[in-house]
């Protein structure tokens, strides 16, 4: 059976726009009492956009955590109260200019589970309509677009680094085998 932690109390470190950091205080398994550092975060959705060639639309964008830029997926986070599918529709115009015909829900996961509540909601984009990006005044992106074999094969050697990048990549090549195999 699995110890499942009880907690004696909470206290809010930090409260941003973003997130929020929270340290509870918790009975750990082996009965003492321990502390665990949460980041409370609304999630987010991720985009694998995929264009009638079969190319999968990823935007490349400074992130200062990373102090470099990165090739990652479309992708934003929930505002308060809004469906996932929504975020899906608007982040998809916003960084890349595309709009959807087609949109289907591919699943959802937990990125770093040891400290965060963050969860994104991954969306397969089809029958893509190209148009203006409309990112907000904070951003600054460039798209690109790569064949999804082409890819896959970054994301086996290490080339793709962002997780909901990968998982999107690998989520949407698993689909097609299924489609093949199944």
């Amino acid at each position: 059976m699995i110890f499942k932690e009880e907690t004696i109390e909470s206290q809010y470190l930090y409260k941003g726009k973003i997130l929020n950091l929270r340290k509870d205080l918790v009975y750990s398994a082996d009965g003492g009492v321990t502390h665990r550092e949460i980041v409370e975060h609304r999630g987010g959705v991720g985009l694998a956009a995929l264009t009638d060639d079969g190319k999968m639309v990823l935007v490349r964008q400074y992130r200062k955590a990373l102090s470099r830029d990165i090739l990652e997926i479309p992708a934003g986070k929930l505002e308060e109260g809004e469906e996932p599918s929504w975020t899906a529709v608007r982040e998809l115009k916003e960084e890349t200019g595309y709009t959807a015909e087609s949109m289907e829900f591919l699943g959802r996961f937990y990125p770093s589970v040891g400290y965060t509540t963050e969860c994104i909601h991954l969306f397969l984009c089809r029958n893509l309509t190209p148009g203006e990006p409309e990112p907000d005044d904070t951003e600054s992106m460039e798209t690109e677009e790569y064949p999804l074999g082409e890819l896959y094969q970054k994301a086996l050697r290490g080339e793709i680094e962002d997780g909901k990048t990968l998982a999107a990549i690998l989520m949407v090549v698993g689909r097609q085998h299924e489609s093949i195999d199944g």
